[in-house]
């Protein structure tokens, strides 16, 4: 378990993290949670990668894990609009790092045999893909709000110019479009330090 430990911290931090930042606006679309919360992507390929995918999963868990409990404290922090963690968001964000993450470790798996970056890069953006999908999905819809009764989600329905300038959609569909177009240019970059702590941390580079 010892030589998970910097996994699991790595990990824990950057959803701690990322659940404080998320309540910080990046200009219109985004959140600097944004910027930090696809981190956990390149954590999960580089432990699954050295340690393999029992070691990747137990990395997965604690981030899970602590994303609960960030929740939580979420839900008990009152802002000027209610609770800083509604349920749905809770429930959105719980799913969609589980499943993308689990889907990460699997198709990785699948992949290590080829080329270094194939792996990394095709984990990444198909388990980031299914991450947005799911939560702003589940935090968002106007078609899942019997999820929340309570929650008045009508102002992610607004319908507006996509990312100010395309086809007419729901606000929160932009804010989707937006999260799905970071985190893929970070899948990208992330490939010179998923490269760099390889090598280091194993003895063949992958």
């Amino acid at each position: 378990m010892t030589r998970l430990l910097p996994g699991v911290i790595a990990m824990a931090a950057i959803v701690v993290a990322s659940n404080i930042l998320v309540q910080f606006l990046f200009g219109n679309w985004l959140t600097w949670g944004a910027f930090t919360y696809p981190l956990a992507f390149l954590v999960t390929d580089v432990m699954n990668r050295v340690y393999g995918v029992s070691a990747a999963r137990k990395v997965v868990l604690v981030g899970f894990i602590t994303g609960v409990i960030c929740s939580f404290i979420g839900t008990q922090i009152m802002g000027e609009f209610g609770p800083l963690v509604t349920l749905r968001i809770a429930m959105g964000s719980g799913l969609a790092f589980l499943t993308a993450q689990l889907l990460d470790v699997a198709i990785f798996d699948r992949l290590r045999e080829g080329r270094w970056w194939r792996a990394p890069v095709v984990s990444t953006l198909i388990g980031s893909s299914v991450d947005t999908a799911i939560f702003f999905t589940i935090a968002f819809s106007g078609t899942l709000t019997f999820l929340e009764p309570a929650n008045d989600v009508s102002w992610a329905g607004e319908v507006l110019p996509l990312l100010g300038a395309g086809p007419m959609a729901p606000l929160w569909v932009s804010l989707a479009v937006a999260d799905w177009m970071v985190k893929l240019a970070l899948a990208l970059l992330a490939l010179v330090p998923f490269r760099v702590l390889v090598t280091k941390l194993s003895p063949n580079p992958a």
